[in-house]
């Protein structure tokens, strides 16, 4: 009878167990959003947008954290440099993601989307069926993201946002949660 080969079929199993393995060290750390960090967080958010009307306040985010949102930051692994945040509230069956920003140097390396990642895993603990957002027209960028993210049009908030030249509207938008089916004790 023939023998299997048992030697696993994954070519970095089969490296040489004598020559260490070099494995890149994650290029960030996430933790909770504190009052500490305000200051920092405002700067990143400042430079981050398009125009500092955009950004939250020192007391946009002071609030949000006396109100219980969950807010967390992403730091560089390395100088602990706060390059992103995200701030959301828990609603009833949904989550609504009120800010998320990005320092510039970050743009464009998958920072934004492992943030939402990590929101639609908590949307997921807790049973919420959707996420929504309100974003601004002319922020393109963050747009063309949602939308590959799978959110969808609802609809539009007139004189949302406050812009440089007066008032710009807002976009609803909202992604639906995939939950996986409850499981039953007694069945």
């Amino acid at each position: 009878m023939p023998t299997l080969d048992s030697r696993p079929l994954d070519p970095l199993a089969q490296a040489d167990a004598s020559v260490p393995v070099s494995v890149p060290p994650p290029a960030w750390t996430e933790r909770a959003l504190c009052e500490a960090d305000l200051a920092a967080v405002v700067a990143m958010e400042q430079d981050a947008c398009a125009h500092a009307l955009h950004a939250w306040t020192t007391e946009n985010y002071r609030s949000s954290l006396r109100a219980g949102y969950w807010a967390r930051v992403r730091c560089e692994a390395g100088s602990g440099r706060i390059v992103a945040v995200c701030v959301a509230m828990d609603g009833v069956d949904e989550v609504h993601l009120l800010n998320i920003a990005v320092a510039r140097d970050w743009h464009g390396r998958g920072l934004a989307r492992a943030v939402l990642a990590d929101l639609y895993a908590r949307c997921r603990r807790l049973r919420a069926e959707a996420l929504w957002l309100e974003v601004r027209p002319s922020n393109e960028r963050a747009r063309a993201l949602y939308l590959r993210e799978g959110f969808v049009d609802i609809g539009l908030r007139k004189h949302y946002y406050p812009a440089a030249t007066g008032r710009e509207d807002a976009i609803v938008m909202r992604r639906a949660i995939d939950l996986p089916e409850a499981s039953h004790a007694l069945d």
